[in-house]
């Protein structure tokens, strides 16, 4: 039975930190299912050097906008351990400082949205002892590290394992163990890649094939929206930050990177080694016909890496020009937005992740969709999120 609008209660728990006040600062929100206590998302970034309180302000935020993601129509509480915002939010303190009052702004848009959709929003104070979790993941955030997680919230928060924020071990790394820790301190430089698939086009849409040395469409405009979106997500997980955006030489990548530029304000570049498999004579071929066919071409191209349809490429041959681009972006550091293909994330997660070919299969990559893997310069690495729209 559907649950009636307006009454699904959630908690969000925040917290922000600078060692230093302003230093080297981050946050850390998580939200809750206020009657079963079910852990449903936690979210974490750093900030770079800013002070302690806008750094709980933008921990706000983020939980604010989980919880909104979640049921933009829910009874929200907020439990903070900053009484400056919690009694700010409340409207019984006054806001005097610039910066605050701008976040203090943003915090106020969003849970205005929430009451315009039926929900509330109310704040309360709690002491730091229990704000834990909330203030661990801001403790992950300073040390650098981006979480963004979505949970079932089935069982009680209790029955969940507690997750391990810690990214895991890079390709060719022996795989860590029970009871064992990944490096901490240590790691080296930082490295953040935002992986986008490029919207639909017509081709898409019709659900036929479309790889490199194919017809290569444009965007539809259903992909331009797409696109838009994706700028729009990309401009607010920057922040203003630097980064670069790197596309495939077909033309739904560079109208998809185009649209990010525009968002973002980044230039672009392109990249033809991160171009979409070359299907061969089966471009253009409608997905549905080539299923049907008699000797199950498409079936053992799914499976099997090294088979082709004539003139194209195996997936092998495709992650022999991929996986070397990819490590030219990786050496390159700083954050990189790259804008390519379905078959190019899914060798790249392959690769990453240790995948069967067959499983990789099972994992979304929707048109549009974001996917972000944070490298360190030992070779440990992690996915913040995975096929977020």
């Amino acid at each position: 039975m559907a649950r009636p609008a307006g009454t699904r209660t959630l908690t969000v728990e925040a917290d922000g930190g600078s060692r230093g006040n302003p230093g080297v600062a981050g946050y850390g929100a998580l939200v809750r299912d206020g009657r079963t206590g079910a852990l449903l998302a936690e979210r974490a970034e750093p900030l770079g050097q800013v002070s302690n309180n806008v750094a709980e302000y933008r921990g706000l935020i983020a939980g604010l906008e989980a919880a909104e993601t979640i049921a933009a129509d829910a009874r929200v509480t907020v439990r903070m351990d900053s009484k400056l915002v919690v009694e700010q939010m409340s409207g019984r303190w006054k806001i005097k400082h610039e910066d605050m009052r701008r976040l203090a702004a943003q915090a106020r848009e969003i849970f205005a949205r929430i009451e315009a959709a039926g929900g509330s929003v109310r704040f309360t104070w709690i002491p730091r002892a229990d704000n834990k979790a909330a203030d661990a993941l801001s403790n992950l955030a300073m040390d650098g590290e981006t979480i963004d997680r979505v949970f079932g919230g089935e069982a009680s928060v209790e029955d969940l394992p507690a997750p391990d924020p810690r990214p895991s071990r890079g390709p060719g790394a022996a795989a860590t163990g029970a009871g064992e820790r990944p490096p901490g301190p240590g790691r080296g430089a930082l490295t953040r890649i935002v992986v986008v698939r490029h919207g639909v086009t017509p081709f898409t849409e019709e659900g036929r094939l479309d790889g490199r040395g194919g017809a290569d469409p444009s965007l539809s405009e259903a992909g331009q929206a797409q696109a838009a979106a994706a700028g729009r997500a990309l401009a607010h997980l920057l922040g203003g930050r630097p980064a670069r955006i790197v596309t495939s030489s077909l033309a739904r990548a560079q109208e998809t990177g185009a649209a990010i530029a525009h968002a973002t304000g980044l230039e672009t570049t392109i990249e033809p080694d991160f171009d979409e498999q070359d299907f061969g004579v089966w471009d253009g071929a409608l997905i549905t016909d080539l299923l049907h066919d008699p000797d199950h071409g498409f079936e053992r191209m799914r499976l099997d890496p090294d088979y082709a349809p004539e003139g194209g490429e195996t997936r092998t041959q495709l992650a022999e020009r991929v996986l070397p681009a990819w490590d030219r972006l990786v050496a390159e550091g700083g954050t990189a937005i790259l804008v390519c293909h379905r078959l190019v994330i899914l060798v790249l997660l392959v690769h990453l992740l240790g995948l069967d070919d067959d499983k990789a299969w099972r994992l979304a990559i929707a048109p549009g969709s974001l996917t972000a893997v944070e490298i360190w310069e030992n070779g440990d690495y992690q996915f913040a999120f995975v096929n977020r729209t």
